[in-house]
């Protein structure tokens, strides 16, 4: 077969139906040398075959085979982050893991896709061929997700935002940031500081005033600030006078640079909430250039029970959720709304603290 024969194609690719001329035969016999070979005698497929492997040809466009079934084999992830950052971030890989590891029953894939503004992304996710989407943590209003949400395929969301009629898999956050403010007044701190992920999708570092924290963007966020307040009034403390300061992103270094001006002055906190374990990382990483001791000087308290939470030194004191289980239930949620299975909203899941060496009484004075 010439080039010229097979300009019959946009691309000038091989086909069945290029492929099916050239050996004389119906499109319909050379798809079924590929998918019913039963319909076929032994020798008139392997004739096919022999005859697409000398040209080159693979077989039949994958793609437009799942179209024709109704199904692509893909799960689309939409993530907030770069997806460098999916899979640097322990606790996305875990709940990644759980995700991946209950689709795969039924023979599907990830693909993940990077939640921006522009309009090539935007595009690309009308474009994208998946069968549904899970929504890994977005803020309100953010124009991927309405992107996503009206592709009439299912959709599962992680933590936020909240959508009519999708179901969210989420924890307690509020009651979770509650208990780990409360464990830090119990043992009697009160100077408290908070350390937040982005509350807005500016991603701004620094103080963030009371406006700043009603306004969030980020419903996680907004729970687990309103957590942390009821527990600092729960001890008889201003929640005005407690610092909450806003890290631009959700990791040890970003969080570190954060925490050494708040950890420098002379009324520097005692007790420290990080709403992530990664952040609680970078507290106890800036006390220590600083030269003060974890516990001795000052207690952290993180969220997550990461890996690195665990082997951390000390080991971190922290809001512990079930990261891979989640992606398991959000994996199970998307299988039975693929099989046409009644899809009900999740109770948040139950958060607990675990305590470890992270925390101690206030220093004398303190």
């Amino acid at each position: 077969m010439s080039k010229a024969e097979r300009s019959d194609t946009p691309s000038g690719r091989l086909t069945l139906l290029t492929l099916a001329r050239d050996l004389g035969v119906s499109r319909a016999t050379v798809s079924n040398a590929y998918n019913r070979p039963d319909q076929l005698s032994p020798a008139l497929r392997e004739r096919i075959l022999a005859r697409a492997a000398e040209l080159g040809f693979t077989g039949p466009d994958p793609m437009a085979r799942g179209l024709r079934r109704g199904r692509v084999g893909a799960v689309g992830v939409l993530v907030d982050e770069s997806l460098s950052y999916a899979f640097s971030d322990p606790t996305s890989v875990l709940f990644l893991d759980g995700l991946a590891r209950e689709v795969q029953a039924d023979g599907l894939g990830l693909l993940l896709h990077p939640a921006r503004r522009d309009p090539a992304a935007l595009q690309a996710l009308a474009d994208a061929a998946v069968d549904a989407w899970v929504v890994q943590s977005l803020p309100d209003g953010h124009p991927a997700v309405d992107v996503v949400a009206s592709r009439g395929r299912p959709v599962v969301v992680v933590d936020q935002p909240a959508l009519p009629g999708v179901p969210v898999v989420g924890i307690d956050d509020a009651s979770g940031a509650t208990t780990a403010v409360r464990h830090l007044t119990r043992l009697g701190h009160r100077r408290l500081a908070v350390l937040a992920m982005p509350l807005g999708c500016d991603r701004r570092q620094g103080r963030a005033d009371a406006e700043r924290q009603r306004t969030a963007e980020y419903a996680v966020m907004r729970r687990r600030l309103a957590g942390a307040a009821a527990a600092v009034a729960e001890a008889g403390l201003d929640w005005a006078g407690v610092p909450v300061v806003e890290v631009t992103a959700n990791e040890p270094d970003a969080a570190a640079r954060a925490a050494r001006e708040l950890l420098a002055g002379p009324d520097r906190p005692t007790g420290v909430f990080a709403s992530t374990d990664q952040l609680a990382l970078g507290v106890v990483r800036a006390a220590r250039a600083l030269g003060l001791a974890v516990p001795g000087d000052l207690s952290v308290v993180g969220f997550d029970d990461s890996p690195a939470a665990r082997s951390a030194e000390p080991p971190l004191t922290t809001v512990a959720q079930p990261l891979r289980d989640r992606g398991q239930r959000v994996g199970v949620l998307v299988r039975a709304a693929l099989q046409g299975e009644e899809v009900g909203v999740p109770p948040p899941a139950v958060v607990g603290l675990v305590v470890r060496g992270s925390t101690a009484p206030p220093p004398r004075g303190g």
